[in-house]
This record gives structure tokens, C-alpha cells and sequence, in this order.
């Protein structure tokens, strides 16, 4: 609507000048004729008369091109009107018989959902919306699968822990769970399936049975990686390993929610298992493995400050050996992130330190300073892509879990008032570099000392 409205203004802008050129010409040749060519007259009166119609039409042009007061409001509504029927439409197109009409419209309500607040738009629509999704899970194929169920998990962001997100978690769930367990469905279906069950039961299921039943169907899927009782390692492909490790993640994160008689069994369940996971070929299982062994034990030793675990240093030397790992079989990137990765595990498990990170959004922060944080935060973001940050702000879901209090509403005068200078900047930067150096280079001497 803006550009449209500022195209206008350009042509009768132009037309305007070129009309008003037209009538100073006119009223300088009447005087002209009027005076017969008399020489009396100077260029100078004509460009006195000319600069005189040009002054009075030009402040009358500026007067009328101020915008009147309320037009700002009426661009908004009329942007989001807009936005909606487009919305309307998309959600129309989840039924329709192209599949490719399909697709494009999935893509389209996955890039909204994402990236703004829609939360009073989809409780008006969530039934419609629901069915359309349980269509495109139960009917699609691959592709159109996998983004179905990235939708449903944005729609329970969007939606919350009310009762409408909880209809849709118990309207979907055993969709997702049919899909996940299905050897025949393709991979990214799968996979987007478990990542869909895990962040909608952690948002939506408030009752203890929903949650134990999810746990059980994710166990189900990456147990299939632990080492067998004959101490046979199992050898799935690449993308069997990658499904393994989002049943993991999606599984972790639902751990974080567990009441302490709970996380009691589980450590006794896998404990014992998951340090076998840190030997798989896959660097992405291995660093799941290691974040799910620094969770466990975390929230161990918040239930029980005494908990004392029988294979502490067995599992620490395995630790330090992939904290060091340096083959050069490995890609480089995955060794640079695996190191990082299990030194943090390693720091933990021996000296109960986590390093904190900060994420910046707006004017506020988000501190990751434990292990149930990070993958929480790391859930949401996986969903969310680069929108995580505006959910932060605005979204009242994201600002529960983290403890971030209601929304801060801010006028565009304070958050300009907040933002630093380019030169604040350099230096912040520079103090940065200065501290991550010195804080790498005692890591590396570390390093050398184990070597």
C-alpha cells in the first residue's frame, strides 16, 4: 500500500509542476501582450511574477501533501486485512487437489507463522486449520509431510499451553506418532514428525500420561542405536543416525519437564546406554549424546545434591578423548564443534560448570546458563529459524518459559535511544576479542597438558 500511495503522489506531483509551468507561462505572456512589447519592462518583473505563482502554488502543494492524522492507523489495518485474507487463502489452499498448490501453501503458513504473532487470528480458525493439517499429514506425501508437521508445531507455538493448544496436541498426536514409526514414510517426514511430537507435548500436554507416552515412542526410535546386549554396535545409515538424533533432542527436551520420580527411572534406564552413543560415526548422535549425559546429569544432582554416578571416570576419559579429537578423517568443522561441545560436558560432569552464553534480542537478553535451558532454547530455534528473536520479544509462550516477564512495549523513540553507536560497537567487539582470546588460550594450554 505504501509504495503504491507514494507512486501516485509522484505523478500528480509531476503533473502538478508541469500545469503550474504551463499557467506562469501563460500569465507572463498576457503581460507581455497587455504591454504591447514595451521595453519598460525587465526580465527581471518576469521572473518576479513567475517566482510569485511559484511560491504561493508550491506552499499550497506542501499543505496538501501532509498526511492527516489517523492515516498511519487505517495503513495499518489496512496491511493487516491484507495479511489475513492472505492467510485465509493459504489455509484454503491446504486443501485443494494440486499437490504442488498444496506445498506452497504449507511454505507460505510456516513463513508467517514464524516470523510474526498471529495468536488471536489462529484461535478463531484452529479447527479448520487442524483438520486442513491432519489432511496434509494423513493423504501427503514426503515433502508436504514433513512441512505439515513443521506447521503444526508453529501453530502450538502460536497458540500456547491453553486449551486450544492442547486440542490440537491430542487431535495430531497419534498422526505423528503413526508417521515417525512408519519404516515405509520417507525420512523428512520422520524426522519432522519427531521434532513436531516433542515441542508440541512440551507446550501442550497437561496430562502426565501424554507425556510418559511420548517419551516412550521417542525411546523406541534412538534406542536402536544403543550397543546390543552381546556388545554388537549397531550400524544404521546416515539418515537412519539423523532420525536417531532428533528422537533424542525431541526426548531431552520433554526430560526437562519431568517430575523427579521420573527422572529417577530414566536414569536408570539410560544412564548406562547413552555413553555408548558417544562411539557412533555420527557427529551430530555423538554431540545429542553428550548434551542428553549432561542434562541427566543435571537434573540428578538438582533432585539429589549427593548423586554419585558408578562410571564417572570411565565416562570422563571418553570425554577428554573427544574433546581432543584431532582425526583428520573427520571434517573439520565437525571437530571444531564436537571439541567445543564435550569440553563444556567434560567441564560439567567433573567441576559442575556451565559456560553462559547471552542472546540478544531488542534491548533484552536471554541467559543459557544451564543444560535445561540450552535445549530448550535450541528446540525453539531449531522451529523458529531466524523469527526466534522476534518471539522473544513479543511472544507471551517464549517469555513464560524463560522467565522474561510480560512484552515490553517500546515506542520507536526508546528503542532509538537504546541502540549504541558504531563506535560503542568497536570497542564492545574489541573487549570481546580480547577476553575470547585469552579464555582460548588457557583451554589450549589445557589441551597441550593432556596431550
Amino acid at each position: 500500500m505504501p509504495k503504491s500511495r507514494g507512486r501516485t503522489g509522484h505523478k500528480k506531483g509531476s503533473l502538478r509542476h508541469e500545469l503550474l509551468q504551463l499557467k506562469v507561462s501563460a500569465k507572463v505572456a498576457q503581460q507581455k501582450g497587455g504591454r504591447n512589447g514595451i521595453k519598460g519592462e525587465t526580465q527581471a518583473s518576469d521572473d518576479d511574477l513567475a517566482s510569485e505563482v511559484l511560491s504561493h502554488c508550491s506552499s499550497t502543494s506542501e499543505t496538501a501533501s501532509v498526511p492527516e492524522e489517523g492515516n498511519e492507523a487505517i495503513n495499518e489495518q489496512m496491511a493487516q486485512e491484507e495479511a489475513e485474507d492472505k492467510l485465509k487463502e493459504c489455509i484454503d489452499n491446504t486443501m485443494d487437489k494440486s499437490a504442488k498448490t498444496r506445498q506452497y501453501a504449507l511454505e507460505s503458513l510456516k513463513l508467517a507463522f514464524s516470523s510474526k504473532i498471529l495468536s488471536d487470528f489462529l484461535v478463531e480458525r484452529r479447527i479448520t486449520l487442524t483438520d486442513c493439517l491432519e489432511r496434509c499429514l494423513k493423504k501427503g506425501k514426503g515433502e508436504e509431510q514433513a512441512i505439515a508437521a513443521t506447521v503444526v508445531s508453529l501453530l502450538c507455538v502460536q497458540l500456547g499451553s491453553c486449551k486450544e493448544g492442547e486440542d490440537v496436541f491430542k487431535t495430531l498426536k497419534s498422526v505423528l506418532i503413526n508417521i515417525f514409526t512408519d519404516k515405509s514414510a520417507s525420512l523428512a517426514a520422520r524426522h519432522s514428525c519427531v521434532t513436531a511430537l516433542g515441542i508440541c507435548c512440551y507446550i501442550a500436554a497437561n496430562e502426565a500420561e501424554d507425556l510418559v507416552s511420548c517419551l516412550t515412542c521417542l525411546e523406541s526410535v534412538f534406542s536402536a542405536s544403543y550397543i546390543k546386549g552381546d556388545g554388537s554396535v549397531p550400524s544404521p545409515n546416515s539418515q537412519t543416525q539423523a532420525l536417531h538424533c532428533s528422537a533424542l533432542q525431541s526426548w531431552s527436551l520433554l526430560v526437562t519437564i519431568c517430575p523427579p520420580s521420573k527422572i529417577q527411572k530414566l536414569l536408570e534406564n539410560h544412564l548406562s546406554k547413552l555413553p555408548g552413543l558417544l562411539c557412533s560415526d555420527n557427529v551430530t548422535l555423538r554431540i545429542a549424546a553428550g548434551e542428553a549425559i549432561a542434562l541427566l546429569f543435571e537434573l540428578a544432582r538438582k533432585t539429589d545434591q549427593e548423586f554419585l554416578y558408578d562410571n564417572t571416570d570411565q565416562l570422563c576419559e571418553r570425554l577428554k578423548a573427544l574433546a581432543t579429537d584431532s582425526n583428520k578423517y573427520r571434517a573439520k568443522n565437525d571437530r571444531r564443534k564436537q571439541r567445543s561441545i564435550f569440553r563444556d560436558v567434560m567441564h560439567f560432569i567433573e567441576d559442575k560448570e556451565y559456560p553462559e552464553e547471552t542472546i540478544k534480542f531488542g534491548i533484552e537478553c536471554l541467559y543459557i546458563d544451564t543444560w535445561v535451558r540450552r535445549r530448550v532454547y535450541d528446540a525453539f530455534k531449531e522451529i523458529l529459524g531466524s523469527g526466534i528473536r522476534h518471539h522473544l520479544q513479543h511472544n507471551e509462550l517464549l517469555r513464560d518459559i524463560f522467565e522474561l516477564g510480560p512484552p515490553l512495549m517500546l515506542d520507536a523513540a526508546a528503542i532509538r535511544a537504546n541502540k549504541i553507536s558504531r563506535f560503542e560497537k568497536h570497542l564492545y567487539n574489541s573487549a570481546a576479542f580480547k577476553a575470547r582470546t585469552k579464555a582460548r588460550s588457557k583451554v589450549r594450554d589445557k589441551r597441550a597438558d593432556v596431550l
